[in-house]
């Protein structure tokens, strides 16, 4: 039997596709060994976001063929869309493929083993605007399943190289979306993620359909669908239909991420955002209003080009009066061939590093008043591995449904489950927990939510 080992980088999509791809080679006979094990092929899903992201994917190729020289060597993802003459030339690399096309990466091995020379099978993103259908019934290592729902991006921003990896906006057909989700349900998962590239973009190239339509498709035609969450949305596309189906879904659950990258007019320009303070503030406080305790998490980049200590403080005092419950915080890093790295007044790395370790300290304590919130309280929580810190302490750790992380004595055989826990101690990164119960299908009522 062959074999075959995955490595994949970067963003939840990427590990989407890692595991559609696996499907196919497992359909093709081949059983999945470990990245650190002889393969007869190895697979890395590489990503594009940073310079960091490509120097990284080159460090993991070579380790594949430094491991097995003998082995196919197949290159794939955002970094082989963008770069595949650089990672041509890399000795040992024997298949590039992009971001389309991964459906023929079998046939591509067998080709390879025929001819024994390197194949570049990379075309152009741009002129592709059919979504590739790559389903994925399980995940091999996940309590939460993942499903895709569109591709690429229109935006452009100023600091992003993501729609030349990616391409154009494309969503999946929703009768396939829909499909997917009832094979996840039936497979036992109680959550789905919504993910995709622009994912709050969804239906913007279909003719009828959009967002709102297809989460009200998905709570209706999906039966014990428990929990979805969607990745990422902006907040321009969190139009009124869309936060009229969240505050009457008993499915979707009270947290949104919702990117700002950045609380100031000036730089949401230079970084080519389409959307003012204004906009943004007004759809978030009418989405807070309809659903109480929400939990709004988002990405900021620190440092951008030109950013000044006042439009710094912008942001900051935007984040503050907002109360997020946890931020993702990025010092601006130069993308090689994006119009951002080629501006004038780059921000000295000193000053990004202290305005970073400025906006975590405000996260951490945001995202503990956010926490201390539910103390005393009882969440839904769906337990995903045994405590990371110790593991062997009869402690389990997951996300409850406004994703707090919290800890709390459970059993392996509750994994993925959707157990009822009293929140002890509020805090981050953790909450503390006492496990109360655990769900079955015929009790659990979204409703009924604080009921132990």
């Amino acid at each position: 039997m062959s074999t075959v080992a995955f490595y994949t980088l970067g963003c939840k999509v990427n590990h989407y596709e890692t595991e559609a791809i696996w499907q196919l080679f497992k359909q093709n006979g081949y059983e999945r060994v470990e990245f650190e094990q002889n393969s007869d092929v190895y697979v890395i899903n590489t990503c594009t976001v940073t310079n960091t992201g490509d120097k990284k994917s080159r460090q993991v190729i070579r380790r594949a063929i430094r491991q097995n020289p003998d082995a196919v060597i197949c290159v794939t993802g955002c970094y082989a869309q963008t770069s595949p003459a650089e990672i041509m030339e890399i000795p040992g690399v024997d298949i590039v493929i992009g971001t389309q096309d991964r459906l023929k990466m079998l046939d591509y091995i067998e080709q390879y083993r025929k001819v024994r020379k390197p194949i570049n099978a990379v075309r152009n993103i741009m002129k592709n605007r059919v979504y590739e259908e790559m389903s994925v019934p399980y995940f091999t290592d996940r309590h939460r399943a993942t499903l895709k729902i569109q591709e690429g991006c229109n935006n452009f921003c100023t600091f992003c190289i993501i729609p030349w990896a990616r391409g154009l906006m494309r969503s999946r057909d929703p009768k396939e979306v829909i499909r997917q989700a009832q094979t996840l349900v039936d497979a036992g998962y109680n959550e789905i993620v919504l993910t995709g590239i622009h994912t709050g973009g969804y239906g913007q190239d279909l003719k009828d359909y959009n967002l709102a339509m297809l989460l009200k498709d998905l709570e209706e035609q999906v039966p014990c669908l428990k929990r979805l969450r969607i990745s990422s949305i902006e907040a321009s596309q969190l139009t009124d239909e869309v936060i009229d189906v969240i505050e009457k879904s008993k499915v979707i659950v009270r947290h949104m991420h919702i990117p700002l990258q950045s609380g100031s007019d000036t730089v949401l320009k230079r970084m080519r955002r389409k959307y003012t303070m204004a906009e943004y503030e007004e759809r978030l406080l009418k989405l807070k209003k309809a659903v109480p305790d929400l939990a709004v998490t988002s990405d900021v980049i620190v440092g951008f080009p030109g950013e000044t200590e006042e439009e710094f403080m912008e942001t900051y005092n935007f984040i503050k009066k907002h109360k997020y419950a946890e931020l993702h915080v990025f010092p601006y890093s130069k993308r090689t061939g994006t119009p951002a790295a080629r501006m004038e007044n780059q921000i000295d790395e000193a000053v990004k590093e202290e305005r970073v370790h400025r906006l975590i300290a405000l996260s951490d304590q945001l995202a503990k008043e956010y926490a201390s919130r539910f103390e005393g309280e009882v969440l839904d929580v769906i337990p995903e591995e045994p405590y990371k810190e110790d593991p062997n302490s009869g402690l389990y750790e997951g996300h409850s449904d406004n994703y707090l992380k919290v800890v709390f004595p459970a059993t392996e055989d509750m994994l993925g489950k959707i157990v009822r826990v009293k929140i002890t101690k509020a805090g981050y990164p953790y909450c503390e927990g006492q496990f109360a119960r655990v769900i079955d299908n015929e009790t659990y009522v979204a409703s009924e939510k604080l009921i132990i």
